[in-house]
């Protein structure tokens, strides 16, 4: 420690209070218990009834006619919070099912999904589209009290009714949980920026090392149970959204129609890893800093992807980003030219903590290679017309991921920019 330190211990009540304020929990961003599997109230039975079904539907090319037949149905009987997920995440799911689930997409969005489903978006602050908060943070059981066991969670709703899809979607729930314990540590440690507190920073940002790993290596179990070709002509059609899928059958976007004559023309961003909270997380603790719009576009003064992508997050999760970033720079006080020991050891913590993610964003980018770039290459246009099809026979420079970007450069710019902050010369 610092001679000049203050020994200061963040009080773990205050710390539990800051934390649920912004809907952290001891099991990081995904809620403190399993989903509902079920809307409480018989009013929402027919959204359950095509949600329960919406494989076989999507099969058989009839879940068009499914949601054309659904009464608009009010959000007025929503209660808790629990309930307003759930009803988030069905309408998300039917909203992709209905756009990607016939021979092309469907360009007009009918009230029977719009009129609730924007409400619902507005309540919950998201945008009405299938974003990580629906597919993953919102979409899973567990049988047990431990959400990092991959053998004890299921997925409430899935497109294909896959294993490969299943798995998919849990992967990110385990990875999710594992940081659970992290965030109070690093919150401490910016708290200890204050005071000088080396102790307190270097065995936190050991602990983010070690955590980082650990998440990287549920990632790398993607491998045991999701079938690339499986993920990639079945599974990642339907998460797309609809911006910058004009190569995919949307040029304009989707028409979100309240009736009465009354509607726009959106364009979202699909489902995707980037909208996760927690890998934001982790670069503003560690001061990483992206530019990139994830496209080959860019423009003086537009916001990064990673801002961008803010807007995807719950609310409550969006503010706790930027309360995190005003706490203090962990990465300025490790640049610093050290005098002790002490400081010494601090920068080789962060530099260890920088390039785990570095080495996180490196086994991303293989996944993505494996699941999307060398299917695309090997892959046919026959089928139906989404981002399969649009994608085939692209190298992987041209790629479109499901959020939008273009996929593999704006990966590569994102790691680069993560190894460049563990640089402190």
């Amino acid at each position: 420690m610092s001679p000049h330190a203050v020994t200061y211990q963040l009080p773990r009540i205050k710390l539990t209070a800051e934390l649920k304020e912004f809907a952290v929990t001891s099991n990081a961003f995904l809620p403190e218990h399993s989903p509902l599997k079920q809307l409480p109230d018989s009013y929402y039975e027919p959204w359950e009834l095509i949600i329960q079904h919406l494989p076989a539907l999507i099969r058989y090319f009839d879940i068009r006619r499914a949601v054309d037949t659904l009464p608009v149905l009010s959000t007025e009987r929503l209660r808790s919070e629990a309930e307003w997920r759930r009803a988030y995440s069905i309408l998300a799911f039917l909203t992709h099912a209905y756009v990607w689930g016939g021979e092309k997409p469907a360009q007009v969005l009918p009230p029977q999904i719009t009129v609730p489903f924007l409400a619902v978006s507005k309540h919950l602050e998201l945008p009405p589209v299938l974003s990580y908060a629906a597919a993953n943070l919102w979409n899973f059981s567990c049988s047990g009290d431990d959400f990092t066991d991959l053998e004890h969670l299921d997925t409430l709703h899935t497109f294909t009714g896959t294993e490969s899809e299943k798995w998919f979607l849990l992967i990110s729930v385990a990875m999710e949980a594992r940081a659970g314990t992290i965030i109070p540590k690093m919150m401490e440690a910016l708290e200890a920026v204050k005071t000088r507190d080396y102790d307190v920073i270097i065995s936190a940002l050991e602990q983010l090392k070690s955590c980082i790993d650990s998440v990287g290596v549920l990632l790398e179990r993607m491998y045991e149970k999701c079938d690339p070709m499986t993920f990639y002509y079945k599974i990642r059609p339907f998460l797309a959204g609809s911006k910058n899928m004009e190569a995919a059958g949307l040029p304009k976007g989707v028409f979100y129609n309240e009736g009465d004559g009354k509607g726009e023309w959106r364009h979202l961003r699909g489902g995707s890893n980037g909208q996760s909270s927690l890998i934001q997380f982790f670069d503003v603790v560690l001061g990483v800093e992206h530019i990139t719009s994830g496209n080959n576009t860019e423009k003086a003064g537009e916001r990064s992807y990673h801002d961008i992508v803010k807007d995807y997050m719950p609310g409550p999760h969006r503010r706790f980003l930027t309360h995190v970033a005003r706490k203090g720079s962990i990465r300025e006080l490790a640049s610093q030219t050290p005098s002790s020991p002490a400081q010494e050891r601090l920068q080789a913590a962060f530099t260890a903590a920088t390039e785990a993610l570095t080495v996180f964003r490196n086994k991303h980018i293989q996944i993505v290679t494996r699941y999307i770039i060398l299917p695309a290459r090997s892959g046919s246009k026959d089928g139906p017309q989404n981002l399969a099809s649009s994608s085939s026979k692209k190298n992987g420079e041209e790629l479109t991921g499901t959020g939008g970007t273009t996929l593999v450069p704006f990966l590569k710019q994102s790691r680069d920019e993560t190894s460049e902050a563990g640089r402190l010369e």
